[in-house]
């Protein structure tokens, strides 16, 4: 091996470590924005539930303030997680308002492996 040839060699080797070790992953928080309203939300939209999918729980629709008013989204399967239970969102009295608990993936307790 040349000298002029190791030396691109170990540059290269050096180039490739530094870019290995420099790479970041991307961030994996999330930003929650938290709205009062003081308007009650209306009644929940009756939405018949699809036939059960093996793999999937069925997240039911409800009312997400948007634009200054309320939205109804309609509901749609989540992929199970093993080991947590889904809770919906739910619209409960804050002060002199009302205020969303988005919907979340809580751990079961009484889960085993």
């Amino acid at each position: 091996m040349t000298r002029l040839t190791r030396s691109f060699a170990i540059l290269a080797a050096l180039g490739l470590a530094t870019g290995a070790v420099s790479v970041a992953p991307p961030a994996a928080a999330r930003e929650y924005v938290t709205v009062t309203v003081t308007d009650r939300p209306p009644p929940p939209r009756f939405e018949r539930p699809p036939p059960a999918r093996i793999g999937y729980v069925w997240a039911p629709g409800y009312w997400n303030w948007y634009g200054g008013r309320y939205v109804w989204v309609g509901g749609h399967w989540n992929p199970v997680r093993p080991g947590y239970v889904y809770r919906p969102p739910v619209w409960r009295p804050y002060g002199h308002g009302w205020r969303i608990e988005r919907e979340t993936w809580v751990r079961d307790g009484g889960w085993h492996r």
